[in-house]
């Protein structure tokens, strides 16, 4: 660059002294779902790239669904709009339950809480953690969120893992649904806490096996102790209550619109075609499972319903879809990221399927 004071004329005897440009900032882009990096100490949260696009996804969706323009009152469309909203609606106020959860496990709760009531060995720590999953009253969209709290707060990954999976299926609101959807069936209520239980921990013990930290995203491979002194505990709790509200909000309206677009271009006349095969018809309720993404306080009801199958498909409905289905892939890889999403989901629908199918044929 010249030197600002060098003279490069002389007018009047006044020095024309040449005023440069300013240098050009070089922009440089953040990798895809990777943020700019934590704020220094006092100054306000930079914009998470990510999270903020999802975010406005999610916001022009939702202004899209309830608009009246003319091409949206075919029914086809009407159709795909109210799938898509009754199912973002359904799960709304269990991620606000979730990101709460994890919020205020960040903020209020002890750091070493957590470390010093699971067994330290992490083997017996993940049956243990499953069976916490119990006192959640949520469906999956809150189990991630609040498992990706116990894992920057220390907790071995394959424990929360285990939380993740369980929560949405073991919990008492679950349970009592299950036990009103299929009235004079204890065998199915009891058939679908043994198999989920049991998916749970293989998925833990798997991981711990298995699992590679390098899939996570890296601001959860490295560990915090959560409040940090100085800090207002309540503007904490606010501050990531919002950035995971935010982020995991986008996902949740991309897999509700997923899974709106199979309900309605999928006719009826498949699911006749799978029902009368028994190997076929597990594994096709295992996929609709997937596909349909219902909410597990209803997704029993879904199962009573569908007669024609047998109950051991049924009741790999009801194992698989709390652990594994669209916006719950969505909401992992947005949360653990694309890496683990994609093969920790293909493990657990495996291990859903098989497990559900010994249950099943046991108690069934």
């Amino acid at each position: 660059m010249d030197k600002a004071d060098e003279l490069v004329g002389v007018t009047g005897g006044v020095a024309a002294v040449p005023h440069p440009d300013p240098p050009a900032r070089r922009i440089r882009p953040w990798p895809l779902g990777a943020g700019p990096g934590p704020s220094p100490a006092g100054a306000a949260p930079r914009p998470r790239p990510l999270g903020a696009a999802l975010a406005l996804t999610a916001g022009a969706t939702a202004a899209l669904l309830v608009a009246g323009t003319p091409w949206l009152t075919h029914p086809a469309v009407q159709a795909w709009r109210t799938v898509c909203l009754a199912i973002t609606v359904q799960a709304l106020p269990f991620l606000l339950l979730g990101t709460a959860l994890s919020g205020a496990i960040n903020a209020f709760v002890p750091a070493d809480l957590f470390t010093r009531v699971l067994p330290k060995r992490p083997a017996l720590a993940v049956p243990v953690a499953g069976a916490a999953g119990a006192v959640l009253p949520g469906c999956e969209c809150a189990s991630v969120p609040v498992a990706s709290s116990l894992i920057r707060r220390g907790v071995t990954p394959a424990a929360a893992f285990a939380f993740l999976l369980s929560a949405p299926a073991i919990n008492p609101v679950v349970l009592t649904a299950t036990a009103v959807a299929f009235p004079g069936d204890p065998a199915m209520v009891a058939a679908r806490l043994l198999a989920s239980l049991t998916t749970a921990a293989v998925m833990g013990w798997l991981w711990l096996w298995l699992g590679k930290e390098k899939w996570l995203r890296p601001l959860l491979r490295h560990r915090h102790t959560g409040h940090r002194h100085g800090h207002s505990r309540w503007t904490e709790f606010r501050l990531g209550f919002q950035h995971d509200f935010l982020h995991a909000g986008g996902f949740l309206v991309l897999g509700a619109m997923a899974a709106a677009t199979f309900n309605v271009t999928v006719p009826g006349s498949v699911l006749d075609a799978f029902s009368g095969s028994p190997w076929l018809s597990v594994l096709f309720l295992a996929v609709l499972a997937v596909l349909l993404a219902v909410c597990s306080e209803a997704d029993a009801f879904v199962a009573a319903s569908l007669t024609g199958f047998s109950p051991t498909a049924r009741l790999a409905f009801l194992v698989v879809g709390p652990m594994v289905d669209l916006k719950l892939i969505a909401l992992q890889a947005g949360t653990f990221g694309r890496a683990f999403a994609w093969r920790f989901s293909t493990a657990t629908t495996v291990v859903a399927v098989t497990v559900s199918v010994l249950i099943g044929g046991a108690l069934l």
